[in-house]
């Protein structure tokens, strides 16, 4: 067996250190790493700075946790669930956690810059909006760790500038990346099926690549059509294969997200007694995945279990 592969406990001690900035695949209510988050939060990782296009559910519990100090995003939020992640929003309020927010193309540009190894990026996404004119961490915070000296620039444009001006931004490189695919090969070939969303810029950007999986598949499978495929077995250092790895999330092909288990978070969540027994009952107690797909049950994955050939569950009830 490779030796790539292995359980999430050990790709998380290995790999995921205190402080580390996180970067997390996935977007709102599919395909979060559920399964290696709740690993980092049952070895209650600290201090971490987590880097993010548009996050939901994996970030709420990192934050909700304790787990997190510092956040550069696009969005946080849950989709229709929490439009504002309840969490996320609770932590800014209480000023436990430092914020700075860019738009959805400025993530995803750092992210591509930083895979580029550019030492930054031009965009005109962003101008005349308050993305430019106000900076959510402090000043006493710049230049320090990870945290970038400045948020960005907006410079004439530098080949010709009677263009007008540009957003200039700087790249990311997170410690680690972690994200959840439909499958990976053998050798460790990621294979992203749907929207791949920031994905593979943020893995490409990374010095370390977690990958959970549905499911492992051959090597001549994986190499039966190379177009299909997301990133090379050289770019990933730990795979876990873990079945329903992005639940309450989606995973499209396999699984629609669960209703049920997001309002049943939504109603709990903002208050801190109630989000600490979620955790006590739903995060900590597992060693393996199987353990908390035991505690989801049968009949509630039965219930959220993609059509084969629409990708996602039909006739699900999403109120």
């Amino acid at each position: 067996m490779n030796k790539k592969f292995m359980m999430a406990a050990e790709a998380v001690e290995r790999f995921i250190d205190d402080g580390d900035q996180i970067a997390i695949g996935g977007f709102t209510v599919t395909r979060n790493p559920m399964a290696l988050i709740r690993e980092t939060l049952r070895q209650r990782k600290k201090e971490l700075y987590l880097v993010v296009h548009s996050q939901g559910q994996g970030m709420e519990l990192l934050i909700g946790a304790g787990c997190v100090r510092r956040v550069e995003l696009a969005y946080g939020g849950v989709a229709r669930f929490a439009p504002t992640g309840i969490r996320f929003r609770k932590a800014v309020k209480e000023k436990q956690i430092e914020v700075e927010d860019y738009t959805n193309l400025h993530m995803t540009l750092r992210f591509m810059a930083g895979a580029m190894s550019m030492p930054f990026v031009a965009t005109r996404s962003g101008l005349e909006s308050d993305i430019v004119r106000l900076s959510g961490f402090s000043k006493e915070s710049r230049g320090k760790g990870r945290v970038p000296r400045e948020k960005l620039k907006v410079i004439d444009h530098p080949l010709d500038p009677e263009q007008g001006k540009v957003v200039v931004l700087p790249p990311l490189n997170p410690d680690v990346t972690l994200i959840h695919a439909q499958a990976v090969g053998e050798d460790g070939t990621v294979r992203i099926q749907g929207l791949t969303f920031a994905d593979v810029e943020q893995a490409k950007a990374a010095r370390k690549v977690i990958v959970s999986c549905e499911k492992i598949v051959p090597t001549e499978e994986i190499r039966r059509d190379p177009d299909r495929n997301c990133l090379p077995h050289f770019l990933v250092d730990a795979v876990v294969h873990a079945p329903y790895g992005a639940h309450p999330t989606a995973c499209h092909m396999f699984y629609d997200y669960d209703p049920d288990h997001l309002n049943m978070f939504k109603r709990i969540a903002a208050d801190d007694d109630t989000f600490r027994q979620y955790l006590d009952e739903w995060v900590y107690p597992f060693e393996t995945q199987q353990a908390y797909l035991d505690k989801v049950g049968e009949k509630q994955l039965e219930k959220i279990k993609a059509d084969p050939d629409l990708g996602y569950a039909p006739g699900l009830d999403r109120r």
